[in-house]
């Protein structure tokens, strides 16, 4: 009887929990507006026998209208090296969302290199108001296959608030 009549507490208490979370939720601005971020990424993967494999990286898409949220709807790999021309973006769009105005995420990233499929995953990364950059570093994906660092600045540049 006394575990009965806990649930309701426990009800109430989730549902504080997840609302208290939801409110502290970070937003981007400008909202409901289209940007390009380009930047540098390395990547490791089976088909570079896990040798980084460093390329420019040009990342296109859109805020959402309420700022929740980025969609990151076309993804744009290029370099020196062989590799870096060859990769096929998967489960596009992706979507960055940011958890505090120095955090964030990137969901459903994946992506296929020659015979290696890798993702999909989410990818945590760092965000700065300060220089306009997203970056992240050693970040697994599915497949055996590494983001060792990437690094993009978004035009309009973001701003994060709490």
């Amino acid at each position: 009887m006394k575990s009965i009549k806990s649930l309701p507490s426990l009800a109430a208490l989730a549902f504080c929990l997840s609302a208290s979370s939801l409110a502290s939720a970070a937003t981007i601005t400008p909202v409901g507006t289209a940007f390009t971020a380009p930047g540098t990424i390395s990547v490791s993967s089976p088909a570079s026998l896990q040798v980084p494999v460093n390329c420019n990286v040009t990342f296109k898409g859109t805020t959402a209208p309420d700022g929740s949220y980025a969609s990151i709807d076309s993804v744009t790999v290029s370099g020196s090296n062989p590799l870096c021309n060859v990769p096929q973006m998967t489960g596009l769009p992706w979507r960055l969302t940011v958890s505090s105005v120095t955090s964030g995420q990137v969901d459903g990233v994946g992506f296929k290199i020659l015979t290696s499929t890798c993702g999909p995953s989410t990818v945590y990364g760092a965000w700065s108001n300060a220089t306009n950059t997203l970056s992240g570093s050693n970040q697994p994906l599915a497949g055996n296959c590494k983001i060792n660092s990437l690094s993009v600045n978004p035009s309009p540049a973001f701003t994060v608030n709490p």
